[in-house]
């Protein structure tokens, strides 16, 4: 998965308060530099070209220019404590706009908090610039000072992204990634409207989906719908990362189409992000389970391949049943039982792909979630209780794919050789590469 860049956009829409007296066009020289900043800043947010040094390039000048502005302004319009923490604001967020840590933005930042406490953007800058220096527990005093002053969407959405960085590689991080959605939930509670705010709870449920395993479907289909909220937004539609993210899930979801027009998109509006490369995996796994498919055993081996599926005795209450038997979802007190042909190996984390053929001799693509990939060998016999029976369809440049599915969501649902997992064959909780918070 993409990230919300670490920490990115909240200083971008930050104004100052403008106590200057009115000069040209109605603008003060410190107005004119706060607008040179928003500019700055969008151009940081919606820029991307495939060569970064272009970008940097652009950057640098505009922040030049910018810094010019305020060089600019006359000793006597910068007085006051307010108009000094003003200053010394934009100062540090013109310089901080580049990816890496910049001290000298990190000084005039402090100073604007000193002189004037009550700027609540100073604050989110400041904490996003010392998130650049690693010192995470610092970023989190910042915005938690500058929510002491009255909640702000910005300010909890920074703090629940912070949450998130910090879950990863923490004892606590169930714990974290939970204030993380708590947080996202507040910010949106404030203006559901706002597509950041969304866009943010959408990344904080997917980090919860990774942190527990990667096999809750719920806290998918929470991202999912934060992200299409976050698309109603008009200004979120030049966020790449938005399309990412929720193809990302989409993925998760098998819901493979959605998630190739999700990759397509994103790759178009920022060709650095790598999803023209998960565009290609995902056609590579497609053609992996068609070809599997396609690939059967002759009836003769097949019939003896599954026959020891007749000496399988359930010891609960479900009853046996063939894919053929199955409704379309959730299949209430209904036992498959199946015979593992082929581990179909792919990129993803989850879920895990088998060939599978169940008594009737039908195949179909079996996908777990919550196992790892060496809790099953070909040859097993599976249980499968209470499966989610769907015929997982796709259609791509003219292709169309199209499978009969059974999915597992829970370790508990599957028996192996009569047997349950292997408790070190449970997924463990982790926030994968996919997943930058």
């Amino acid at each position: 998965m993409s990230a919300q860049k670490q920490p990115a956009g909240a200083c971008a829409s930050s104004g100052p308060a403008r106590p200057e007296p009115e000069e040209e066009g109605g603008r003060t020289p410190l107005e004119r530099a706060a607008d040179a900043a928003e500019e700055l800043y969008r151009l940081r947010d919606t820029f991307f070209p495939r060569d970064t040094a272009e970008k940097t390039a652009a950057l640098r000048a505009r922040a030049d220019a910018a810094l010019a502005l305020l060089d600019a302004i006359p000793p006597e319009q910068k007085k006051s404590p307010q108009q000094r923490g003003v200053f010394e604001f934009l100062r540090g967020k013109i310089l901080d706009v580049f990816p890496d840590y910049h001290k000298e933005a990190e000084d005039h930042l402090s100073k604007a908090v000193k002189l004037n406490p009550s700027l609540v953007d100073a604050w989110l800058c400041l904490g996003n610039c010392i998130w650049k220096k690693g010192d995470l527990s610092a970023a989190k005093n910042c915005f938690s000072l500058a929510l002491s002053k009255g909640s702000d969407k910005k300010i909890l959405c920074q703090l629940s992204m912070l949450e998130r960085s910090m879950a990863q590689g923490s004892e606590d991080q169930t714990v974290l990634v939970e204030e993380s959605i708590k947080h996202a939930k507040e910010a949106v509670m404030l203006d559901i409207k706002d597509g950041n705010s969304w866009y943010n709870m959408g990344n904080a449920y997917l980090t919860s989906f990774f942190v527990g395993g990667a096999w809750d479907h719920t806290k998918l289909h929470h991202s999912v719908k934060a992200y299409q909220n976050a698309e109603k937004d008009k200004t979120m539609s030049l966020n790449p990362d938005l399309y990412y993210n929720c193809a990302t899930a989409d993925k998760y979801l098998e819901n493979y189409e959605r998630a190739l027009r999700g990759f397509e998109a994103a790759a178009l509006k920022d060709p650095g992000l790598g999803a023209d490369r998960e565009v290609q995996k995902i056609i590579s796994l497609l053609d992996k389970l068609e070809n599997a498919m396609k690939g059967q055993l002759r009836s003769k081996r097949l019939a003896s391949l599954v026959s020891s599926l007749n000496g399988v005795i359930l010891k609960s209450f479900h009853r046996k049943a063939t894919i053929s038997e199955l409704s379309k979802g959730l299949n209430k007190a209904i036992a498959v039982l199946g015979k593992v042909v082929l581990l179909i190996r792919h990129d993803n984390v989850a879920p895990l792909y088998y060939l599978t053929c169940d008594l009737d001799q039908s195949y179909f693509i079996l996908s777990i979630y919550g196992l790892r990939d060496d809790a099953i060998k070909e040859g097993d016999r599976v249980v499968l209780y209470e499966p989610y029976y769907r015929i997982l369809e796709a259609s791509w440049k003219d292709k169309r794919y199209q499978f009969k599915s059974v999915r597992v969501d829970f370790p508990d649902q599957i028996l192996i050789n009569e047997k349950a997992p292997d408790p070190q064959h449970v997924a463990r909780a982790s926030i994968h590469a996919h997943n930058k918070p």
